[in-house]
């Protein structure tokens, strides 16, 4: 029986934290996708490997299906001055119509309804709503093609530099298709044409769903109590063909292998009805220990901050005891971190699944 306080009492933020040199923080992509590390953890046992991502079609069997989130990063950043001069920034949470938006609003003094807004290009925009953290925002001009012509990459927090032309390639997958993330999702950017083909070698399936990554996603956990805390909604569609692929791999006795979070939780939230089915909608999901899962038996996923969501999810996969210690470990040997970092292969700890 574990001694650990942490696993006597139902979690906590604060069981998921632990310290970062901030020099292990990636702020440049890999020299190329697939060159970067992989460190394979064995939830069941907690053993630990350090691999290479080109590894991975060896960690996986022929009859596996890997689940990809194939959904395209927007330039979500625009910039704009109020009538009164004062600067303003409108990150794009999401898409609501033609014109409108759900943004993130940022300026010196709090957005209110009716205020205008000009943007760099002569664009005009108009706050409609305050919600809570999140602005709804008209534009006077279909706001998809603005965003494209006007916005700039919307880099994560962390990583302290203007986008470049650079990033606008490497801060998406390769297989992004439906355009509508803030964020990318980051296990994708691993990702070359060298290593699909080698997966497809190994005689691996691919199926796609689509997950729209939001800026709440960078929100930090304020609630200690796990209990307490309310996940940012997200859109996301989990389409028939990849629901027949899933049954069709649990047929043939392969494994569903969750390319990042947000596969993860879009597969257990179609699947919250007690089977997975075709979903389109919105989800809150909030996976932490505790959860029981229905459909990822094997997860792909980069390093993830200090008491985020992100990392809680791993945990509940894994187990926070064997995760924390393979962080430790990443962090001994040197593992590049967060969204441009390395890579971690995870299998279950016994008794996660449904």
């Amino acid at each position: 029986m574990s001694t650990n306080p942490a696993a006597l009492r139902a979690p906590k933020r604060t069981d998921f934290a632990y310290a970062l040199p901030a020099e292990l923080i990636a702020t440049e992509p890999a020299e190329r996708r697939s060159g970067g590390r992989l460190l394979a953890l064995d939830g069941a046992s907690g053993e630990s490997r350090d691999l290479r991502i080109t590894d991975l079609p060896a960690l996986l069997a022929p009859g596996d299906l890997l689940v990809r989130n194939d959904t395209r990063v927007v330039p979500a950043r625009l910039r704009g001055r109020k009538a009164s001069g004062g600067a303003v920034e409108i990150l794009l949470e999401r898409v609501l119509g033609e014109r409108r938006v759900l943004a993130q609003f940022r300026s010196s003094k709090g957005p209110r309804p009716g205020q205008p807004i000009e943007l760099r290009s002569g664009a005009r925009a108009t706050v409609v709503e305050v919600r809570g953290e999140l602005v709804e925002v008209e534009f006077d001009r279909p706001a998809a093609a603005l965003f494209e012509a006007e916005g700039e990459v919307p880099l994560p927090p962390y990583i302290d530099r203007p986008g470049t032309p650079r990033d606008r390639e490497r801060y998406q997958t390769v297989y992004a298709r439906a355009a509508g993330a803030v964020a990318a999702p980051t296990a994708g950017l691993h990702f070359d044409a060298e290593l699909f083909a080698a997966l497809a070698a190994r005689g691996v399936a691919v199926a796609d769903l689509t997950l729209h990554v939001g800026a709440g996603t960078f929100q930090p956990v304020r609630a200690l109590e796990l209990a307490e805390h309310r996940m940012h909604a997200e859109w996301l569609t989990v389409p028939a063909a990849t629901v027949d692929a899933v049954h069709a791999t649990r047929a043939r006795g392969g494994r569903v292998v969750a390319v990042g979070t947000t596969v993860v939780r879009s597969l257990e939230t179609a699947a919250e009805g007690g089977q997975l089915a075709p979903y389109a909608g919105e989800t809150r999901l909030f996976i932490h220990p505790g959860f029981r899962f229905r459909v990822v038996d094997a997860l792909l996923t980069n390093f993830h901050l200090p008491e985020s969501t992100l990392l809680m999810l791993v945990c509940a996969f894994a187990g926070r005891e064997r995760v924390l210690a393979a962080y430790r470990h990443a962090i001994e040997a040197r593992y590049r971190f967060f969204s441009y970092g390395d890579a971690m292969f995870v299998t279950p700890a016994a008794g996660v699944r449904a």
